[in-house]
């Protein structure tokens, strides 16, 4: 038998960590290859001003003024609901009064200008319970893993003072 031969059959027969080192490869220098391909195909895919690019982005997002963001957050349920019927009778019609707090909840995805509107008038975006909820100056460190809507009951403004 030739000494070809020995190497090509122990190779058969051992565990894929021996085959490499016998080729004097090991685990790191297969990882390190893989990550030179893969940076060399996502080289090529990005233009050659990439980074001029990505830096030219443009903010998509209204503009909100922070500050009557800031002073909104802190009126109580009723000026709330006062500024609400005045300024938005739309949200007026869909605030629902949970506890102390103003929830708004739409059916779907709503556009920038409504999010930018209700963002301003002082309310946040509950991702949890999908739903725009405002304070009214009662902030909480944590949220709370009951329905509110159980606890401290719920009704819809409209229907208490017709808009």
């Amino acid at each position: 038998m030739h000494a070809g031969n020995k190497t090509h059959i122990a190779q058969k027969l051992s565990p894929r960590g021996v085959k490499q080192a016998t080729y004097g490869e090991t685990r790191a220098a297969n990882i390190k290859k893989k990550l030179m391909k893969n940076k060399i195909k996502f080289e090529a895919a990005t233009p050659a001003n990439a980074d001029q690019q990505s830096s030219i982005k443009t903010d998509t997002r209204a503009k909100i003024n922070i500050a009557r963001r800031q002073a909104n957050r802190a009126l109580n349920t009723d000026r709330l609901l006062a500024l609400l019927r005045r300024e938005t009778p739309k949200f007026f019609e869909l605030a629902e009064v949970v506890g102390k707090w103003v929830w708004i909840q739409f059916d779907g995805k709503q556009p920038v200008t409504v999010t930018a509107v209700l963002s301003e008038l002082g309310f946040h975006w509950n991702n949890k319970r999908q739903s725009w909820q405002h304070p009214c100056g009662l902030f909480r460190d944590q949220s709370v893993r009951f329905d509110p809507r159980r606890k401290y009951g719920s009704y819809f403004a409209a229907d208490q003072k017709p808009a």
